[in-house]
């Protein structure tokens, strides 16, 4: 049987973010999405299809995918991040520690192969440097069913000494909502190339990029 992962915990910010300066709470801004749209046409005609969502348990994500007739299966996937290399030393060091590693892998992505037909991974591959980014990657692959696809977002400038973390919610098929958490020092810049290389092991790639810098990344398996 699949783990059911629910949380309700925030999101303790890794190390390497910036505290978010005093003053009024972050305001959500609801913009259009293209590979959300992308991503739920991929689910279009089909009923009762797992989706695994790597935003935490989301009352407007579980809605909103319950309501096509699916099951969802939430992780704080940025949280189990922070309880795994957030204390005792840099948040980016703590990912080369092979029990720590292992640890964030089993907490994340333990479920048999092929148990899902869907994956909203938002922007959290990010904040992971090689080789564990990979062998991330490498473990959706295991536990995608074949065409299933795969939604996943990064910052696109390059130069960028930091870059706002968000919380993503679903507003309907083409539309999501972002809130401002924190803002955080990349681990590492993505070009379409290295995206490319990154997921080398699916059938396909497709990229999307936004006026608000953000990389959409579209993923078939």
């Amino acid at each position: 049987m699949l783990k059911d992962r629910l949380r309700s915990d925030p999101f303790s910010p890794p190390l390497h973010s910036q505290p978010k300066k005093s003053g009024a709470p972050a305001q959500a801004q609801s913009r259009s999405s293209h590979g959300l749209d992308q991503f739920f046409s991929s689910l279009e005609d089909q009923e009762g299809l797992s989706i695994l969502d790597f935003s935490g348990a989301s009352q407007a994500n579980i809605s909103f995918i319950t309501s096509m007739g699916h099951r969802i299966y939430s992780n704080d996937v940025l949280r189990t991040m922070e309880e795994a290399f957030g204390s005792g030393g840099d948040f980016v060091a703590n990912q080369a520690d092979p029990q720590r590693a292992a640890t964030f892998l089993r907490e994340s992505l333990d479920f048999p192969e092929r148990s899902f037909d869907g994956a909203l991974v938002w922007d959290t591959l990010q904040f992971l440097a090689p080789p564990l980014l990979q062998d991330t990657v490498d473990q959706l692959c295991r536990i995608l069913r074949p065409q299933a696809s795969l939604l996943a977002i990064f910052h696109a400038e390059e130069k960028a000494q930091t870059a706002p973390l968000y919380t993503y919610r679903i507003v309907e098929s083409k539309t999501m909502s972002l809130t401002p958490r924190n803002q955080v020092r990349p681990v590492q810049y993505f070009n379409n190339r290295s995206l490319e290389k990154l997921f080398q092991k699916y059938h396909s790639v497709k990229f999307f990029l936004t006026r608000d810098h953000l990389r959409e990344v579209i993923v078939r398996r």
